[in-house]
């Protein structure tokens, strides 16, 4: 151990969060066991945070973890009492001796592959995401998502044997091929997912939940560094920084939100903002243009805008629009009719919100309803959505919002 005596714990975290995919990756090369492998670096993990805070870093974390998570794994391979146990055994222990030179290769990527492999369910990918790349343990994971810890490491479990099941192996697709392709679109929407939980809780007491946000960014940045030619990993973290840099002002004292076009600007990460344009302005300047680029451009453009009142609707809409086209996704259309209503009056929003029922979250589908209804002097009307609204929602501070604009369009209007 080193001499520097207690550590901080919350570095501590963010390196245990790093090199927790590095050392799953060796093992899980080194044994061919994804699933023993990811068990026995989530108990080091447990080990590591118990044990440096008091006793302060090790010389080498990375080979500490390794050498703890492999002693874990030989363990379990040991109670087997097979002949290929003992072969992997042999290779487990010359790999994680005290001797032996951790392998300077990075496996974090491939790892993040294959906890997004296309068998899994969303809900499924996020999770051991979670668990395996973000090294947060199953506790941390299902208080996120408000379950009991049960049935958060039940769906682990789960996960990692549908991967086992679909004849998975420990490998990165060949970059340029379809397989490596299809596999980012699958990494980027579990990592787009996840910081939309954290941005907008689905349920709780609280708005949001940061650590996931955090966490979200953390790998999207992961992935862009790796990956820094192309434009969609790019464009998805332009998203999150420049979202991410109105959080100081989107809730109130209460903790319930605050609507973007009254938020105090001058609370906004500017450094944020500057990161997120730079990574968009060069991913655009590629020239291919996706889903995550757009929705970014549509940020910048509400980022860039000093006021609410000079916000850019009429672009906004006709970038929704392009969006919609290549996307055909209802959550665009939903996004559209807000910009559309705001750009062009409420009956235009109004319009495209035909046949979107059942096709969208309900209440978020009565929430811009109201809105518009509002907008369009329909008092009643969007004192009835907001209400329907709010009644739908799970999380509590939504709630309080939408109850609270109901009541107070009540009492306005007489």
């Amino acid at each position: 151990m080193t001499s520097t005596g207690v550590a901080d714990a919350a570095p501590i975290e963010d390196l245990l969060r790093e090199l927790a995919p590095q050392v799953l990756g060796v093992l899980a090369r080194q044994s061919g066991d994804f699933d023993a492998a990811e068990d026995a670096v989530q108990e080091a993990l447990i080990a590591a945070a118990d044990h440096w805070p008091r006793d302060g870093l090790p010389e080498s974390p990375r080979a500490w973890l390794l050498r703890t998570a492999g002693r874990r794994l030989i363990d379990q391979h040991r109670s087997e009492q097979a002949r290929s146990s003992r072969e992997l055994q042999t290779g487990l222990e010359a790999a994680t001796s005290p001797a032996a030179t951790p392998p300077d290769e990075d496996d974090t990527l491939t790892v993040l592959f294959l906890c997004c492999h296309p068998s899994l369910t969303p809900a499924s990918a996020i999770a051991l995401t979670l668990r395996a790349v973000g090294g947060l343990t199953t506790a941390q994971i299902a208080s996120a998502f408000l379950v009991p810890e049960a049935t958060m490491a039940q769906r682990i479990s789960r996960a990692k044997r549908t991967i086992r099941d679909a004849g998975a192996t420990f490998r990165m697709p060949a970059a340029g091929t379809p397989e490596h392709e299809a596999a980012l679109r699958n990494v980027l929407h579990v990592l787009y997912l996840v910081f939309n939980e954290g941005y907008v809780s689905s349920g709780g007491s609280e708005l949001d939940a940061p650590e996931l946000a955090d966490e979200a960014i953390r790998l999207a940045r992961l992935v862009h560094g790796q990956l820094p030619e192309d434009a969609e990993a790019a464009g998805l973290l332009a998203l999150m920084l420049l979202i991410d840099a109105r959080r100081p002002a989107r809730v109130d004292a209460s903790g319930d939100p605050i609507p973007l076009a009254d938020q105090d600007r001058s609370r906004w990460d500017r450094a944020r903002i500057a990161e997120g344009v730079t990574i968009l302005d060069a991913a655009i300047a590629t020239g291919r243009v996706g889903e995550y680029q757009f929705q970014a451009a549509i940020a910048a453009i509400h980022d860039r805008a000093p006021t609410a009142a000079e916000t850019d609707w009429s672009q906004i809409a006709a970038l929704y629009e392009m969006l919609e086209r290549i996307t055909g996704s209802p959550v665009v259309r939903l996004n559209r009719a807000v910009a559309a209503g705001m750009a062009d009056g409420p009956a235009a929003g109004l319009a495209l919100l035909d046949g979107l029922d059942g096709t969208v979250a309900a209440h978020r589908l009565e929430a811009v309803r109201a809105h518009l209804l509002e907008m369009a002097g329909d008092v009643d009307g969007a004192v009835r959505h907001y209400q329907a609204a709010a009644r739908l929602t799970t999380n509590l501070p939504e709630q309080r919002y939408l109850a609270m604009r109901a009541a107070r369009l009540r009492v306005e209007g007489g």
